[in-house]
């Protein structure tokens, strides 16, 4: 595609246009703080030899997770990836980051998509899943958007226990289409508090199980709280392979679920991307953002797919879409597909039991630590710790013994006064020596 430079007076009519003065005021919506005062502090040149060697110094300053002593969570999550995943996504049939505009010829495509949304469904333990979204925290944000439109109210109540990154990414959202929020304080156990700002004008609850701090909760009676007040319930999940463990949303009551899938088949990609799992009831498949791939048999009578349900911005829809999601993780779902089919329900059980039977070791061997309060009561693969100084500090004393300890909750939600929170996480990969590891120098560094 050639570049086609705009002259000053087309830049000009262009703001005129859109009534603004100068294309500073198309950024009038970014934060001060977050601008910069001038050119970014780099070469303005250099060969490509050149910036692979200064890249290549820098990224060897870093402890990644495969690496060191790694129990990171918070959404993020270090799962052992099978090479197969990797053998077979990259097949022609199969191979692709995007969904295409003529489905009917990408049968590989289509039928991947919908064994996809039949994984999902299974797991989630709802009638109906999507053909994936971008992330979990999007998936949030679609699922309170459903659910103003299928209740025509305007509030969503968001649980202190859903992770604040959800939350700003649900707000970002949300705000524009003028969706109120209520979030409550950030709270290690207390999804029910939400059944007491259940009002008449609540289109959902929002609830997160496990939540931020790994606390797992049984959300039944929540979720007949919010139906019997007309509201829908929106369980989101951040950890995917939780629910091979645990009772399913769809079990407790969930009207939608939104699910950050990575923690199946993909790695942590330096944070992305990621893979949107969502599902709801069939009485709401046609507020169902995204689209959906159906099952069906050809002029020949053979099987094949096809896109069933697709309200979205870029086909017919227009304004009157569903969603503006433009696309899906196609990429990131194939190596979700992939990694549950050599699963299978028994596996994945097998696999979340190692989860907790990794967590359950790294909390005895922290609780033994003085000064060490384990906060969370019931967890599956994460949980919270108060520590007798700010997390954040220890995070960066065992860093520089290439120890990466958690995640201190202060990077989260920075004014939740939680400063002394640390959160920890362990899965399958997890050994009995990086525990042992993890609480000797834990150990040291609270001066002990």
């Amino acid at each position: 595609m050639r570049y086609l430079p705009l002259t000053p007076d087309d830049r000009t009519a262009m703001l005129a246009a859109i009534g603004a003065k100068s294309i500073d005021d198309l950024f009038t919506d970014v934060p001060q703080q977050a601008r910069l005062d001038g050119p970014v502090d780099l070469p303005r040149v250099a060969g490509e030899l050149e910036v692979e060697r200064a890249l290549g110094a820098m990224a060897a300053k870093n402890a990644t997770a495969g690496t060191v002593p790694f129990f990171c969570g918070a959404g993020a999550y270090k799962h052992h990836v099978p090479a197969t995943v990797d053998h077979v996504i990259q097949r022609s049939e199969f191979l692709t980051s995007y969904t295409p505009y003529q489905p009917e010829i990408a049968q590989g495509t289509l039928q991947y998509l919908y064994e996809f949304q039949t994984q999902v469904a299974a797991l989630t333990g709802m009638p109906v899943a999507n053909a994936s979204l971008y992330d979990g925290s999007t998936a949030m944000a679609e699922g309170v958007l459903m659910a103003t439109r299928a209740t025509r109210r305007n509030k969503a109540v968001i649980s202190g226990g859903v992770h604040p990154h959800y939350v700003q990414a649900t707000e970002t959202v949300v705000h524009a289409v003028g969706v109120e929020t209520q979030v409550l304080p950030a709270a290690v156990d207390a999804e029910a508090d939400v059944i007491a700002q259940i009002g008449p004008d609540t289109a959902c609850v929002v609830v997160q199980t496990p939540n931020v701090f790994g606390t797992a909760t049984d959300v039944t009676k929540i979720a007949e709280a919010a139906h019997a007040a007309g509201a829908l319930l929106i369980v989101v999940v951040t950890e995917a392979v939780s629910m091979g463990l645990l009772k399913s949303p769809g079990e407790m009551g969930a009207d939608i679920v939104a699910a950050e899938g990575q923690s199946i088949g993909n790695a942590l990609n330096f944070g992305g991307p990621y893979v949107g799992l969502f599902a709801t009831r069939d009485k709401l498949i046609r507020q169902m953002p995204g689209r959906l791939t159906g099952e069906t048999v050809d002029a020949d009578g053979e099987r094949g797919f096809v896109l069933t349900l697709s309200t979205r911005e870029q086909h017919i829809r227009r304004d009157k879409a569903t969603s503006n999601i433009c696309t899906n993780s196609g990429l990131c779902t194939l190596a979700f597909t992939i990694h549950m089919s050599l699963l299978g329900e028994t596996g994945l059980r097998k696999l979340a039991l190692l989860n907790h039977e990794a967590a359950v070791k790294t909390r005895d061997a922290l609780a033994a630590v003085p000064g060490v309060e384990v906060l969370t009561p019931r967890f599956f693969n994460e949980f919270a710790v108060k520590l007798p100084k700010p997390a954040a500090e220890v995070v960066e004393q065992l860093a520089q013994h290439r120890i990466l300890c958690g995640v201190p909750y202060s990077r989260l939600a920075p004014d939740a006064g939680m400063d002394d929170v640390l959160l920890v996480a362990a899965t399958e990969i997890t050994t009995d020596a990086d525990i042992k590891i993890l609480a000797t120098a834990l150990t040291k560094a609270l001066g002990n």
